[in-house]
């Protein structure tokens, strides 16, 4: 069968992000660089281009434009909070302090190609038991994650030695070759006409992303804190985000690590219009919903409220018998709080359009719930209590909801309204009052009220299920993104001298720089950040 063979300075493997951002730093220093990408060439960008597109910066010109008060002493505290970092984790902290002390180089590259954000800085991850975000730090792409890769691949088709670059789509790479214990090439197969072929390089790049693509690899990492796997887990990662070059790299004595830390959401629902198997669709619930366990209870003792502690709320869920959740809410709340996390449904801001955008925030994103209302079945609708738990019930084919048990988490909460009463003891309620101090939130936020009002109605019932995301582990690399081998008896490391690592195939540096929870708009950041890195070493030999 015929082989084909590539030459080139440097093969990366993976064309998300990570790896565009690593060709993009190699071409400004003459190198010749293949990338292998196993995706259509219109998938160019990965997961990222899918996404929000929110960015973490600390003291940028946004804060400080909005008086937000910020500097690198406090993120590091917020940041080793969040993180929980176990005593015996070296490199993640080593990249985390990095990290932070050069956002400022992150923000200046990112700008440099041309990417705008828009000017409100968002909060979230702001805490719980645990302290989070002190300040806002979500810095969101005019563009969405759709207009930051856009603005990346451009500036590569632009560039002064784009013809440097060669990027094989539907290219599937499946092991190192050796020599003399040196990497020399990777094997891999062309998945369109199915012909091998071997890519010859002095150096390598891993940027296949994480883990948590393939189900099978985050139910056998699932952290024992979480209990057993939830039999349904939706897919909201890059389906070809599978490990196979995680578990390469262990087979040549590479050092894997902390692939039981996740970053898994809490709210996700199948999609209505799926584009891989097991698709899921990441939802931002209302603050005003109440999130309800499978029996219609409110579950705690810290109620579920989200953009405080994601981890809290996978937790929370995977402590119930039936690991799947409600949101309970009205046509009112969804119409001005419901919205997707990723680029999909995000028109406005995704297609750059300032009024469409800002229409959305005032008047609702009308067109996200019609969309649920007409094709998942997961939005339920309802006149009254009584026929909202018949359809719930009917959807899930138990009896698990009973009307007395969601009528009286409902009323358990609206009763904080009456006349006489200390809104103040809920602390859902409270939340919702500490959120909208904050301009940014106050604007899709609406002020406490009751949830059962009939001119609010139709009632609204979503059921949601985890969704796997990120991979906050994965291959264990050195400052420079090399990758590391596991310690000698004597307790020595090295560093593979031609192989790297960056993005979330390093758990975005050190296999674990965010520990077990991240600060959130931390993941393209240190995506960029892990392949600036990268790039230098290589150019600098």
């Amino acid at each position: 069968m015929k082989k084909n063979n590539y030459q080139s300075d440097v093969v990366i493997i993976g064309g998300g992000i990570a790896g565009i951002a690593t060709a993009i730093d190699l071409l400004d220093s003459d190198k010749k660089i293949i990338i292998i990408e196993r995706d259509l060439e219109k998938n160019f960008g990965g997961l990222a281009k899918e996404s929000f597109g929110g960015m973490f910066f600390v003291n940028s010109p946004f804060q400080r434009f909005s008086k937000i008060n910020d500097n690198e002493t406090q993120a590091k505290k917020d940041w080793f909070s969040f993180a929980e970092f176990s005593e015996n984790e070296i490199w993640g902290k080593k990249w985390a302090n990095e990290f932070l002390e050069s956002t400022q180089e992150v923000y200046n590259w990112v700008r440099s190609k041309k990417v705008k954000f828009f000017p409100v800085v968002h909060w979230v991850e702001r805490g719980l038991d645990v302290p989070g975000n002190s300040v806002p730090r979500f810095h969101m792409v005019w563009g969405t994650g759709h207009g930051l890769i856009e603005a990346l691949l451009n500036h590569l088709k632009s560039h002064p030695k784009s013809k440097n670059l060669q990027v094989y789509f539907q290219h599937k790479a499946e092991d190192f070759k050796i020599e003399n214990d040196k990497i020399i090439a990777i094997s891999g197969i062309n998945e369109k006409d199915q012909t091998p072929f071997v890519a010859k390089a002095e150096n390598f790049v891993i940027a296949t992303g994480g883990i948590n693509g393939s189900m099978q690899k985050v139910r056998e990492h699932w952290h024992k804190e979480w209990h057993t796997p939830p039999k349904e887990i939706l897919n909201g990662s890059h389906h070809f985000s599978d490990g196979i070059f995680h578990d390469k790299v262990k087979e040549i004595d590479g050092k894997i690590t902390n692939l039981n830390l996740m970053w898994n959401y809490a709210a996700g629902i199948p999609h209505p219009y799926p584009k891989r198997e097991n698709h899921g669709l990441s939802l931002v619930p209302p603050k005003s919903a109440l999130w309800l366990n499978y029996k219609g209870e409110r579950m705690g003792p810290t109620p579920l409220v989200t953009s405080f502690d994601t981890r809290y709320l996978v937790t929370k869920i995977c402590e119930q018998k039936k690991k799947y959740s409600w949101q309970i809410l009205n046509k009112k709340i969804a119409y001005k709080e419901l919205a997707v996390s990723g680029s999909e449904f995000n028109d406005g801001i995704k297609e750059k359009k300032l009024f469409k955008f800002l229409y959305s925030v005032i008047k609702g994103n009308k067109k996200l719930i019609k969309t649920l209302e007409k094709d998942s079945p997961n939005y339920i609708t309802a006149n009254n209590i009584e026929e909202l738990v018949k359809k719930m019930n009917k959807l899930t084919g138990t009896d698990d909801i009973k009307v007395d048990v969601l009528k009286r988490s409902i009323e358990s909460y609206d009763i904080n309204f009456e006349p006489g009463k200390n809104m103040m003891k809920d602390e859902q309620i409270k939340r919702i009052i500490q959120a909208r101090e904050y301009s940014g939130d106050k604007k899709r936020t609406l002020k406490p009220q009751k949830l059962d009002q009939k001119k609010n109605y139709p009632l609204i019932a979503i059921r949601e299920f985890i969704l796997s995301r990120k991979s906050l582990g994965g291959i264990q690399t050195n400052l420079q993104s090399q990758v590391l081998r596991n310690p000698k008896s004597n307790g020595k490391q090295e560093a593979f001298d031609n192989l790297y690592a960056v993005g979330e195939a390093a758990g975005f540096g050190g296999g674990g720089s965010h520990g077990k929870r991240a600060l959130e708009g931390t993941f393209l950041a240190t995506c960029i950040f892990t392949a600036q890195k990268a790039a230098k070493h290589i150019t600098d030999k």
